[in-house]
């Protein structure tokens, strides 16, 4: 059986992360902290398997809880599985749960993991997450006993744990179909919520893993981002999230906040539709990523707070192909590509939106640069509440960016052909063929290998202009402790139970 302890470079990394500190010696008040997020609109909803903003992961943070979470170097943390174990041929896997309970005192059962990870498999529920859990074959898995697991795949997969800590991987509770007033086994109990609107929620006194210093959390959907930072400013609200990396600079000597600042941990990139035209020619697909001046969106876009890309996700992670050479702006390569391709002159949308505060600045010096090799580019802005489902069917290049991941989930997301959120349209034979044999290797450094040479297929054909990656900004007022800087989708990213105000 392969047995997945944690290791001491596990200890290594959560010993790493440094709370914020307490200013000063004021006493502890335990009422009600304060978050800004920007909103998803009319449509939002508590389903954890629906989420697609930041604001969607961390309600259900707050009101849910995963098998595993995600440590800042995307290894894995035990948290309502408490150990897990795969036989040899990684298709067969054993799931041990703590004992935890929902917030109705329902104890957390292996019945209710079977439910959910059934449910967000399901096409019909179209959930972003249901590529994690597309091998499992629930006719013949089963639970073992209350608290153990037997979980069958179709095929060799020594990853699949990875999947059990992404967003929308929730554990809910058997049978749940209503989520206007949800109840999870998380740090906070549901209280009210109006979609596109503020939610409030109540401690749990009863969580596992202890309960909240906070008594009430209360989400404040703000969406521009000027916004937020002037409502933190006035003491409105005591958390502002996803702030730019001028605002940071602006802030950074404010003596009101304090900055948690989580270095080149969110990638910032370009999707190109491979599928249709003009992307359908790779010459195009080539002359764009060549056209480019990574160093000058840095410098500009990021504040010079970032780092350059190299057209893939997950710089610094587990997993990362090192050895694929930097690639950089070359001009004449760039019109002579669009010469060759027929396409002096061609005009096109990047789609944009202020979703991300970086957005607009990127999306405007794209066009430029891009107009430098002979092509028109113009920037097209959609709505923040909808964009991210938007692109996924709506033109034919647009801006995104991912936060932390571990790389094998992203590639398979991204990139497998059908993967969940392959919005490129990008399909290889060879490169799905390199990703189930990584799967299927025991041994790590083998499989990681494997996965470095899926990364060099994609980084030549597969459409991510991933020009850098910015540090994750969010400011917090000084009576604020407790909160913990780390990159956006880990364990301790806007995690508000072991927050405390004074």
């Amino acid at each position: 059986m392969t047995r997945h302890p944690l290791t001491r470079r596990r200890l290594l990394a959560l010993a790493a992360l440094t709370p914020l500190a307490a200013c000063g010696t004021a006493p502890s008040d335990t009422g009600r902290l304060r978050v800004a997020f920007a909103a998803g609109g009319s449509k939002e909803t508590l389903d954890p398997s629906q989420v697609s903003l930041f604001v969607d992961q961390a309600r259900a943070k707050a009101l849910f809880d995963t098998l595993v979470a995600y440590n800042a170097d995307t290894s894995l943390r035990p948290r309502l599985a408490e150990s897990w174990e795969s036989d040899d041929s990684g298709t067969r896997w054993r799931i041990r749960l703590r004992r935890a309970a929902f917030h109705d005192g329902r104890p957390v059962t292996a019945d209710d993991v079977l439910y959910t990870f059934r449910r967000i498999a399901d096409p019909a529920l179209a959930s972003s997450s249901r590529q994690y859990f597309a091998k499992v074959d629930f006719g013949r898995s089963k639970a073992v006993s209350p608290t153990e697991i037997e979980l069958i795949l179709t095929a060799p997969d020594f990853e699949f744990p990875s999947g059990w800590g992404a967003p929308g991987a929730e554990i809910v509770p058997a049978g749940t179909t209503d989520f206007t007033a949800p109840v999870g086994s998380g740090p906070f109990r549901f209280v009210s919520f109006t979609p596109g609107g503020p939610a409030v929620f109540r401690k749990n006194e009863s969580h596992w893993d202890g309960a909240p210093s906070i008594d009430e959390l209360e989400f404040v959907p703000v969406n521009e981002e000027a916004a937020r930072v002037n409502a933190l400013l006035s003491g409105q609200v005591d958390y502002a999230h996803d702030l730019a990396a001028g605002t940071a600079a602006r802030l950074a000597g404010d003596a009101r906040v304090s900055l948690l600042e989580a270095k080149g941990t969110t990638m910032q990139g370009m999707i190109l539709r491979v599928t249709q035209p003009p992307f359908a020619d790779p010459r195009l697909v080539r002359a764009v990523l060549s056209g480019v001046d990574r160093e000058a969106l840095n410098r500009v876009a990021l504040a010079g707070r970032g780092e350059i890309g190299n057209d893939l996700f997950g710089k610094g992670l587990r997993g990362y192909a090192t050895g694929i050479p930097q690639r950089g702006r070359e001009v004449e390569l760039a019109r002579s590509l669009v010469r060759e391709a027929g396409a002096e002159g061609l005009a096109f949308a990047v789609e944009t939106s202020d979703v991300d505060p970086g957005f607009a600045t990127a999306a405007t010096l794209i066009s430029r640069q891009l107009g430098e090799i002979g092509l028109k580019v113009t920037p097209n802005t959609r709505a923040s509440s909808t964009y991210f489902s938007e692109i996924k069917t709506k033109g034919v290049a647009a801006l995104t960016r991912t936060a932390t991941l571990p790389v094998p989930t992203f590639l398979n997301q991204r990139f497998r052909t059908g993967g969940s959120n392959n919005v490129n349209g990008f399909a290889s034979p060879e490169f799905d063929a390199l990703m189930d044999r990584a799967a299927a290797t025991a041994d790590e450094g083998a499989r990681l290998a494997l996965f470095g040479d899926a990364q060099r297929i994609v980084h030549a054909s597969g459409g991510l202009l991933a020009w850098g990656f910015s540090t994750w900004t969010i400011g917090a007022s000084k009576r604020v402790s407790g909160l913990v800087t780390a990159p956006p989708n880990t364990f301790d990213w806007a995690r508000f139970d072991r927050a405390r105000l004074s």
